[in-house]
């Protein structure tokens, strides 16, 4: 083979950019722009994700990161957290608005200003405000989603993401800073019923409203908690954004309960296109990142493994409904004893000790691994 055969991918990228750059003609397209899920679109080499990391400074994290997203969850090495209090979900008591959209690599759902959609409570230390709905979904069933399950792919995945309305502004603010983003994941089967909320997403009349990039259809009337399984349990870690920049900012939250949609809204969803009605027809499908290496990141599960029968009952598996949109009230403490053991799992891992403080009101000592804090007496208030 000649010499051009041999080169490695991020050689032969630099070379294909240098000749690109030579004989480019017109304005450079926006950098944020410049990325797909696919390595080819419309016979032209687009970035697709072994290049983020390379194409970019501002993206090197997808690159080099070391908490990566999305992941395959071993439930084994899920480490049960009998303190991880149950979701809210605020509303504010009214109906969800906004615009379905096709942005050409996904299907968005983009709330309106009013209500403000909060969600708190689980791994959360601060109220975290929704900013997309976001669906992923695979060219065929059991392959879709971007996290896995014990090496087992779902037909889709549904992403709320949300940022730390406490602490930031805006998303785009909280994706650079920590504790920044809460990105609630939910997985989908095909089935002969459908979740409530996705069959307002997927009917006729509105997914075909959005057949081509950039097209757009404005629904009101939602509600968000019909799109939650009645009981359920999560499991959490720390990682990425699994679209460029890939800021390592994110609490993840996987429901670990599927919801199901029919096979024909998945066939229309098939049926969507990534590019506009002027060019060939490409299928939206297949609009995920691949497997991060998991390393040594903590996963927690509000079930336990040991009481498998208590599975998705009582109040810590159902999602609860808050009228009032205010921030959950920050906690006093006067005292937190440590042993040296959990300090150095802290230092290691620093959400781990600030998650496992319950309400003062309960006044607990926690002693089993892999809980080491103790509450000695909390701040009485005025």
């Amino acid at each position: 083979m000649g010499g051009a055969a041999r080169l490695n991918a991020p050689r032969a990228l630099l070379l294909w950019a240098a000749l690109g750059a030579a004989a480019h003609i017109g304005p450079a397209p926006d950098p944020d722009d410049w990325w797909s899920y696919k390595d080819n679109l419309q016979g032209n080499f687009v970035p697709g994700p072994p290049f983020w990391g390379l194409v970019n400074a501002a993206w090197s994290l997808c690159a080099v990161g070391k908490r990566q997203s999305p992941v395959d969850v071993e439930l084994k090495r899920v480490l049960y957290d009998p303190f991880l209090p149950p979701l809210r979900l605020s509303t504010g008591g009214e109906k969800l608005r906004g615009t379905l959209y096709n942005t050409g690599r996904h299907v968005s759902f983009l709330p309106a200003p009013r209500p403000v959609v909060n969600v708190s409570g689980g791994p959360l230390l601060y109220s975290h405000r929704l900013s997309e709905l976001r669906l992923l979904f695979g060219a065929r069933d059991g392959a879709g989603s971007e996290h896995q399950i014990n090496h087992q792919g779902f037909s889709a995945e549904v992403q709320l993401i949300h940022f730390n309305q406490e602490l930031y502004g805006n998303l785009s603010t909280a994706s650079r800073g920590p504790n920044g983003l809460a990105i609630l994941s939910l997985f989908v089967n095909v089935a002969g019923s459908s979740n409530p909320f996705l069959s307002r997403l997927l009917n006729r009349d509105t997914i075909t409203r959005i057949s081509y990039k950039n097209d757009a259809y404005f629904l009101q009337d939602l509600s968000l908690e019909l799109l939650f399984p009645e009981s359920f349990g999560f499991i959490t870690y720390q990682g990425s954004l699994s679209t460029p920049p890939c800021s390592e900012t994110v609490t993840w939250i996987l429901i670990d309960r599927a919801l199901n949609i029919t096979s024909l809204q998945m066939h229309s969803l098939r049926l969507l296109s990534q590019n506009p009605p002027s060019q060939i027809f490409q299928s939206l499908s297949g609009n995920g990142r691949p497997l991060q290496p998991l390393a040594h990141r903590a996963l927690r599960g509000n079930r336990d493994p040991r009481h498998p029968e208590r599975r998705c009952r009582g109040p810590n598996y159902r999602l609860h409904g808050m009228i009032q949109s205010a921030p959950p009230p920050r906690l006093g403490l006067t005292r937190l004893c440590v042993s040296p053991w959990c300090l150095s799992m802290i230092q290691s891992y620093p959400p781990l000790l600030l998650c496992m403080i319950q309400p003062p009101e309960l006044s607990l000592a926690l002693s089993p691994f892999p809980l080491c804090v103790k509450v000695v007496q909390p701040t009485s208030r005025s």
